[in-house]
């Protein structure tokens, strides 16, 4: 795990080196290890090319340095990630007479792009973004794994393209922040800049399972996978079908094992909940010592999980480490975890990973996440209610629905909120608006309603959204989860927060092969009799105790409902409408204040947007960015 920047640009253009020494510095927290830097020209001497890397080293700490050469000098490389079969990939490579001086999986990314070049990106089972400047070819490469559990940005000016692991090193280079408006409505309508845009003008992501490659002055970009969730389910073995418990218990159980090889102290977040414990049970498979576990929790009973992260310690014989937040914590907090993440943190559980990461990076260096297991085995409520939608749209019009079914629900006591997400979500008839406001976004009327008339909003990409129409409702819609809701939230958070402390996380539900499984089967090995996670809930049915395998679930939550009605209303109510507040114009007054007073109140649960324009204005204060 580690940090990159770098770029190509026409040479009478050229930064001076300390440009790049300025990138790869603002990356420090990624790497302490090491750092390299790397500077060429084409053969013209028309443009120059830069490389940067800072290390974390978890694999061959000795051998793995960065940037790495290919043995003709040819091919120069920075890898920000992990490549789980990178065993299997170098004995391969050696059989066709590569030859290998290190045991780093760097070397086996490097000659496995000597041997197949774009090619080999399917071969890679892990988590990456890197860089390659190919001298022979004259090409520079830049690619993101299949998820997007690995970040990269870039920034287009003329013949300059930067790229960077974080956006904040594009910055240290010398590119000016500027506020792009239109992603500020979408962080609304999301609670996060959907790819490729981000909260900044000029700087983009790299797409999720997306390469682009520059050669002659152009640059070309291209996919090499999607979810499989996005078409037909493929094929599996028969014994899949026959047994699809056991082959699925052995596919995680491989996952499992694939990420826990290191050669630095390694552990687990353990909240207490299905997927970190099943990865917790599994991880103590193949380990003759104890896991080192974190949790963190908090002192309001209703969102601490430290009882049932103690129930799994204990019965897996764990080295088990909690930590408690209250709410001070969070104020002190969360502009720092803002500047890590360079955009508004999307949820309060942000703050709670960076200090579980913060408490984990006492002695490990690496740990394992459940991450991804709602996404791919269909774990959140709108997973048993989005198939529902288009029958209670072909039940109810619009007209009633708007006039009588919703102002009917609006009126329920706060505890009923989530039937007000329900009704709410299924009233949007297009599930490009529906898919977001399932995560208690807001619509187009209700992101209209509170900002300020003048930003022309941008057109919804499909991106995210499968393009097969003939899929279960239930694959379209794990499928926006999958190149959405993850890659530009959940696991930018993972990323960041973990490697602000300078761990690294790895997620064995987000395996590639674990996802293609899964949709090969029938959606009820997803969601059975209303179980959801039900083939995880039978994996784990003789492993785990009952009061984890069927407790209701809670979520790593954050207790901020509570806390936006007393310890931090004031603080909330003076950064939103204050004379200081950088964003207040951007908002219509009486639609924001209704919004806080309707929470202060406990009229109605606003806790997550709330939240979403209290870290939006945390963030223009942060970048000094005004509208």
């Amino acid at each position: 795990m580690c940090g990159l920047a770098g770029w190509i640009d026409l040479k009478a253009n050229n930064a001076e080196p300390a440009a790049l020494t300025r990138m790869t510095d603002a990356l420090a927290h990624r790497g302490p290890d090491g750092n390299g830097a790397f500077h060429a020209t084409t053969r013209d001497g028309g443009y120059a090319i830069a490389l940067g890397h800072r290390r974390l080293a978890i694999i061959d700490p000795k051998g793995g340095v960065q940037p790495m050469y290919s043995t003709d000098g040819q091919i120069a490389l920075v890898f920000n990630g992990e490549i789980y079969n990178f065993q299997a990939l170098r004995d391969e490579l050696r059989a066709q007479g590569f030859v290998f001086s290190t045991n780093s999986d760097t070397e086996v990314l490097l000659n496995a792009w000597r041997a197949w070049g774009v090619d080999c990106l399917r071969r890679l089972r892990g988590m990456f973004s890197f860089a390659l400047w190919d001298a022979g070819r004259e090409i520079l490469f830049l690619a993101r794994d299949r998820f997007g559990k690995k970040p990269m940005f870039f920034h287009r000016n003329g013949a300059r393209l930067l790229f960077a692991s974080e956006l904040k090193a594009i910055l240290a280079y010398g590119v000016v922040a500027k506020q792009d408006k239109q992603s500020a409505l979408d962080y609304l309508q999301y609670r996060y800049v959907p790819g490729p845009h981000t909260m900044f003008e000029g700087i983009e992501k790299l797409q999720p399972g997306r390469y682009a490659l520059w050669q002659n002055g152009r640059i070309t970009e291209g996919a090499f996978a999607t979810p499989s969730d996005g078409d037909a389910p493929p094929a599996l073995p028969a014994s899949a079908y026959e047994n699809p418990v056991q082959a699925f218990t052995q596919i995680l159980d491989d996952s499992v094992r694939l990420r826990m090889i290191s050669d630095v102290p390694f552990g687990a977040f353990l909240s207490g909940g299905l997927d970190s414990s099943s990865i917790v049970a599994l991880m103590s498979r193949h380990s003759n010592l104890p896991i080192n576990t974190f949790s963190v929790g908090f002192k309001e009973t209703a969102f601490d999980e430290t009882e049932y992260a103690q129930t799994i310690a204990t019965q897996f014989k764990t080295n088990h480490h909690e930590w408690r937040m209250e709410a001070d914590d969070v104020i002190k907090l969360l502009p720092e975890a803002i500047g890590f993440r360079d955009a508004p943190v999307a949820e309060p559980t942000d703050v709670a990973v960076m200090v579980l990461a913060r408490v984990a990076a006492q002695s490990v260096k690496m740990v394992l996440t459940g991450e991804g297991s709602d996404e791919i085995l269909a774990g959140y409520p709108k997973h048993k209610y989005e198939p529902l939608a288009a029958l209670y749209q072909k039940l109810v019009p619009p007209f009633i629905h708007d006039h009588l079914v919703e102002p009917l629900v609006d009126a329920l006591p706060t505890k009923f909120y989530r039937y007000r997400t329900l009704v709410h979500a299924f009233g949007l008839r297009d599930e490009r608006e529906r898919f977001p406001r399932w995560f208690g976004a807001l619509s187009l009327k209700e992101r209209d309603t509170l900002v300020t008339p003048g930003i022309t909003p941008r057109s919804i990409s499909d991106f995210a959204f499968a393009p097969n129409t003939e899929i279960s409702a239930l694959r379209r819609c794990q499928y926006f989860d999958q190149t959405s809701w993850l890659p530009d939230n959940l696991l930018e958070r993972g990323d960041r927060m973990t490697m602000e402390a300078s761990i690294e996380a790895r997620m064995p539900f987000m395996d590639h092969e674990l996802a293609a499984f899964m949709s090969g089967l029938p959606d009820n090995m997803r969601i059975h009799n209303g179980v959801q996670k039900w083939l995880l809930r039978e994996a784990m049915r003789d492993i785990l105790p009952a009061e984890i395998l069927h407790r209701r679930k809670i979520g790593f939550r954050v207790p901020v409902s509570l806390w936006f009605r007393t310890t931090l209303k004031d603080y909330v109510h003076e950064n939103l409408l204050g004379p200081n507040s950088r964003t207040r114009d951007f908002y219509r007054r009486d639609a924001l204040q209704r919004i806080l007073d309707q929470h202060a109140t406990g009229r109605v649960n606003h806790e997550k947007l709330i939240w979403a324009l209290l870290s939006f204005e945390l963030f223009q204060q942060k970048y000094g960015l005004t509208f």
